[in-house]
């Protein structure tokens, strides 16, 4: 089984050819084709974390949609005093499907 550790949106994603992830928002359209960086390379039993090595790999994938997660409700609440604050937060968001690792 071959996967890679890429640096995807701010954080490291465990990924193998066909797998749907959700990153930080990209700068790139729905259909395009992106490259990420690997950190690390499994294939079968060879470990691959050397950076000139890593450096010949190229993990490529396709944009599938930009979309916003689940709204996040922040409340705040002082008791006695009638302070109260609601905030809410929806994060921008990529999903991405890996097409290639080589």
């Amino acid at each position: 089984m071959v996967y890679a550790i890429v640096r995807a949106g701010g954080h490291q994603e465990k990924v193998s050819v066909g797998d749907l992830i959700t990153v930080d928002r990209l700068q790139a359209a729905a259909g395009s084709s992106i490259e990420l960086p690997a950190l690390l390379l499994v294939d079968g039993e060879k470990v691959t974390s050397a950076a000139d090595e890593l450096a010949k790999v190229k993990v490529t994938a396709e944009v599938v949609e930009n979309l916003r997660g689940p709204k996040i409700v922040i409340q705040k609440y002082k008791n006695k005093t009638g302070y109260k604050k609601r905030q809410g937060f929806r994060a921008a968001l990529t999903k991405v499907k890996v097409t290639s690792i080589a």
